[in-house]
């Protein structure tokens, strides 16, 4: 296999193809085949896919042709093929969520953003790989550019389908790290959005996840996340995505901010030197890049981030535990032993311990906000290198930690509710590493505005 060069990688994309539709050059349906071709011709090592409802695929890419044909398309993204997230309900699929005790679930409606999908002329192809209920038990799925290797999670599947060319945009789901990591990981564009920014639909249980968008072009990234806001709107409470109707156009910042977080000083030096070679080509763009010992309320917010991860880690696993313990008082096997792991940590925390926590990711929020008047935005590595070798537990020895790679970049924008993007502009050992662009709540347009200028103005890195 050929190693990964950003300069040379040509991912599938959706938004070009569209004036072909137009002009009768091409057609939805068409478009369609060509990413079935792709799936029959990668998916036996990739293994990005639960299930695949091709004849209901088949049908909507028809009908789809005969909207652009008579020039009523529903939005921008009519006749788009698009993997769902195997966490997000699909009326027409069922919704296993990787794990055993979901076999065969069947709850036959649809998620707020797959319906809206669908009301804007989306092509709902399939379900993709997740690890085992949204956490750190991997799926099947194989990295694209080096199958002994993992796609990241837990959006695997959606991540390892965009980087294969199998589909020009897939649906994601982060609590830690799953949306922007594997994008990472994989090469792809991916937006996590502010929190709540997307309709979770049914997944309203925990207070960090998000609901975000994989594609292999920054383009067709935004075009999906906002043509669900506009219909199913944002989480209970919370303000929905807002933006241009079509993708924010490129924006140079003035001033951005390194956020290094705790897992700057374990980063490998190839990736740090891939990274720090970004950061001197924004430098030479005009861009002022302030480090922590730049600015005292960048210092004051790195030392918030200490600890990030455990506490989100934390507060997931006690919002989790009542839906893992009636699993395993179902069946005793229904889940692995790494998730039982997670349930035994929180059944030993308790409601005074969550609480402390609140009140520290709140003091985070708090640093995070002060930063807004002295940088646009903060950049970061979307991961800590490239994607780690993944082969499987060894019996008889204690399960990875990490099996799908750390989340330690990518738990701040969840732990703070920020919108993130991951850009794919590194090659380190010839495999991805994206530079993670993160932005205050609720400015998920104006973050995606300079990750897209990035992505058009600074050049490729080879480590």
């Amino acid at each position: 296999m050929a190693p990964y060069d950003p300069r040379r990688f040509r991912a599938l994309s959706f938004h070009d193809a569209t004036a072909r539709f137009r002009d009768g050059a091409d057609t939805p349906r068409a478009y369609l085949e060509r990413c079935l071709a792709a799936i029959a011709r990668r998916e036996p090592v990739v293994r990005a896919w639960v299930v695949l409802n091709e004849e209901g695929a088949r049908a909507a890419a028809e009908a789809s042709t005969a909207r652009w044909r008579a020039g009523r398309p529903l939005s921008p993204i009519d006749g788009m093929p698009i993997g769902i997230k195997d966490l997000l309900e699909t009326r027409d699929m069922p919704t296993q969520m990787g794990c055993a005790a979901f076999r065969g679930n069947f709850p036959r409606r649809d998620n707020a953003a797959v319906w809206a999908l669908r009301e804007a002329g989306a092509v709902v192809l399939g379900k993709t790989v997740t690890t085992e209920l949204g956490g750190a038990h991997p799926g099947p799925t194989t990295n694209p550019f080096d199958h002994r290797r993992t796609p990241g999670g837990s959006s695997s599947g959606s991540a390892a389908a965009v980087a294969a060319g199998m589909v020009p945009a897939a649906l994601g789901t982060q609590v830690g790290g799953s949306v922007i990591r594997p994008a990472s990981y994989c090469g792809n564009f991916a937006l996590k959005p502010s929190q709540g920014a997307i309709n979770r639909g049914e997944r309203q249980a925990t207070s960090m996840s998000t609901t975000g968008v994989h594609a292999g072009a920054i383009e067709d990234m935004w075009q999906v996340a906002i043509e669900i806001a506009r219909r199913a709107g944002g989480d209970p409470g919370r303000p929905p995505l807002s933006g241009p109707a079509t993708p924010p156009a490129p924006r140079r910042p003035m001033v951005l901010g390194v956020m290094e977080t705790e897992g700057w000083a374990a980063l490998d030096p190839a990736s740090r030197g891939a990274f720090e070679q970004v950061v001197e080509a924004l430098r030479a763009e005009g861009v002022t890049v302030l480090r922590r010992t730049d600015h005292p309320l960048l210092e004051a917010f790195e030392a918030a981030l200490l600890g990030m991860q455990a506490m989100t880690s934390a507060i997931t696993g006690w919002e989790n535990h009542w839906l893992f313990r009636n699993l395993v008082a179902q069946d005793p096997e229904a889940i692995s032993p790494r998730s039982r792991a997670v349930l035994a940590m929180a059944e030993r925390m308790t409601p005074e311990d969550y609480r402390l926590l609140l009140i520290r990711r709140e003091e985070a929020r708090a640093r995070h906000a002060a930063l807004a008047p002295v940088v646009e935005a903060l950049i970061a590595p979307a991961s800590p290198g490239p994607a780690p070798p993944w082969a499987g537990d060894v019996p008889g020895r204690p399960l990875a930690a990490r099996p799908t790679g750390d989340a330690v970049f990518n738990t701040p924008s969840s732990g703070l509710g920020a919108p993130a993007v991951t850009v794919p502009l590194c090659a380190v050992g010839g495999l991805p590493m994206g530079i993670q662009v993160m932005g205050q709540p609720q400015m998920d347009a104006a973050t995606v505005a300079i990750a897209r200028w990035m992505a058009g103005a600074i050049a490729p890195v080879l480590a």
